[in-house]
């Protein structure tokens, strides 16, 4: 029996279940709310089972699954006090017949660059104190696998767009925003991407540390403009930063606030990775010929 552990069910982790479930026996699922896990439960594959985590926590289902997972997926961010899977079940995942885990991630460990590039190499300097946070999750899963035996692959995430999740559904909804700063570039990865990254990495039982990202960071706009043309619309009104920054969240502030160019050389070379969408212009592209462009669940 194979049997997956995914802590948060999420966008990224719904896709790589829609995607590659069927490679499990079984696969156990946590969400923060018992409406969302009742939802999920009454449509899901009968190997998925959805239970609640809260992040703190954990259910007695849950805690009895612990042993018998092979693999665990980890999309559960950090927390101020820390990672809240290890500090739940750090010990019960170290005891049990854990093999491989995936740890999400972020390239916002990487910190503003100035637009320079990075790669895995380059040290991490996270600007904001939420990405210094998720840098010492980071940390603290590559400890687990050293002291667990358990192979740790962290995948740093570009910023991710997928069905029901784009600039084509912002466009269309009249949400989207086209917003210029110079010299401001981002990396992005579609959820289909970062679904088989994840797939192989459990298949290499992959260890050490992977940008997810495409091939071609670009202006923030570009993929608005290109949106709109495919829908044979007008784009947005050019807005410049300045102007947009003030009704910004802050989190969404962090984001302009840092600029750099991500490779993702080793995830292709050590990975064999493909990517179905390496531009936003692909990924667009197939969202527009798909039959809904809406369609946010993969289950």
């Amino acid at each position: 029996m194979s049997t997956l552990l995914c802590f948060g069910l999420g966008y990224s982790a719904e896709h790589f279940v829609g995607m590659f479930g069927r490679k499990f026996t079984r696969i156990i699922g946590t969400v923060r709310s018992a409406e969302r896990a009742a939802a999920l439960n009454a449509d899901a594959p009968d190997r998925l089972k959805v239970v609640v985590f809260g992040g703190k926590i954990p259910s007695p289902e849950l805690e009895q699954t612990i042993g018998q997972a092979d693999t665990a997926l980890v999309c559960i961010p950090q927390t101020e006090d820390g990672d809240p899977v290890l500090a739940a079940f750090g010990e019960k995942l170290a005891a049990s017949r854990l093999r491989s885990v995936v740890y999400l991630s972020t390239i916002g460990v990487y910190g503003d660059r100035g637009g320079a590039w990075v790669d895995e190499n380059t040290p991490a300097q996270p600007d904001t104190a939420r990405g210094r946070q998720r840098l010492l999750a980071e940390r603290r899963w590559q400890e687990f696998g050293m002291r667990s035996g358990a192979a740790v692959a962290i995948l740093r995430l570009a910023g991710i767009y997928g069905p029901g999740r784009n600039a084509l559904v912002q466009i269309a909804h009249g949400t989207a925003r086209r917003i210029v700063k110079p010299g401001q570039v981002f990396n992005r990865i579609h959820a289909s991407d970062i679904a088989q990254a994840i797939d192989t990495a459990f298949t290499h039982n992959a260890a050490g540390i992977f940008n997810i990202t495409d091939d071609g960071p670009g202006p923030p706009e570009d993929p608005i403009v290109f949106a709109a043309g495919l829908l044979g619309r007008e784009p947005p009104t050019q807005i410049s930063f300045e102007t947009a920054a003030p009704s910004m969240s802050p989190l969404a502030l962090s984001f302009w606030q840092e600029c750099r160019r991500v490779r993702n050389d080793k995830l292709k070379r050590e990975l064999g990775v493909t990517l179905l969408y390496p531009t936003y212009r692909e990924g667009l592209t197939a969202l527009f010929a798909a039959p809904s462009l809406n369609a946010g669940s993969a289950l």
